[in-house]
């Protein structure tokens, strides 16, 4: 019966160290700088679209990931080095305003998928967390516990990102410019954060 009993505890884990790791609160700043010049509907879709792939992702790792990475040949650590680099490319466009340019010349461009969705959402670390937790799974109680962690930290971003546009009334287009840089900044400090994690991951396997 064990096995099948839903282990709140589980769920608690799952949910809090996916919701550190995923940071609604501090996703807003990147989702109002990447929409920048999009109307309020065009972000209310891209909110649930880059929720959904990013849920999409999670779930087919938490599915298949060690399967995956197994059968690719492909480390952890070459997991964090590719989603630095791809991190790179877009704090550059948001410290050098390539990505507002890019957003009136381009406005089907969708940003929902990458990078809002993967690897900003469903990075690296949240990956790799969620293998974590379904390695350590042991019966459908674990499993439904984990299941709902997952679907709980994701209706969280989704309600971060939706009401995004509540803080855009606020800050005005200004205040977005100003996030804009400074999401740059952050961004890049992330991705060499990956970089580093990556290249000291590949220092031990060595």
């Amino acid at each position: 019966m064990s096995h099948l009993a839903f282990h709140t505890k589980l769920f608690t884990e799952v949910f809090v160290t996916l919701l550190v790791i995923m940071d609604p609160v501090g996703t807003i700043p990147m989702f109002l700088a990447l929409t920048s010049g999009r109307s309020s509907k065009a972000r209310r879709r891209l909110a649930w679209q880059a929720v959904l792939v990013a849920m999409g992702v999670i779930t087919t790792f938490a599915l298949f990931g060690q399967q995956i990475l197994n059968y690719l040949g492909i480390t952890v650590a070459a997991l964090q080095g590719a989603g630095g680099l791809l991190l790179v490319l877009v704090a550059l466009e948001l410290l050098t305003g390539k990505q507002e340019q890019r957003a009136e010349d381009a406005p089907t461009t969708n940003v929902a998928l990458v990078p809002l969705g993967t690897p900003l959402l469903a990075g690296p670390g949240a990956i790799v967390a969620t293998i974590v937790f379904v390695r350590r799974g042991d019966g459908v109680g674990d499993g439904l516990a984990i299941a709902a962690g997952i679907i709980a930290v994701h209706i969280v971003l989704y309600l971060a990102l939706r009401f995004a546009n509540v803080i855009l009334r606020v800050i005005r287009e200004g205040g977005v410019l100003l996030v804009t840089r400074i999401s740059g900044l952050l961004l890049s400090a992330i991705a060499v954060q990956l970089i580093a994690n990556s290249a000291l991951a590949f220092a031990r396997q060595a």
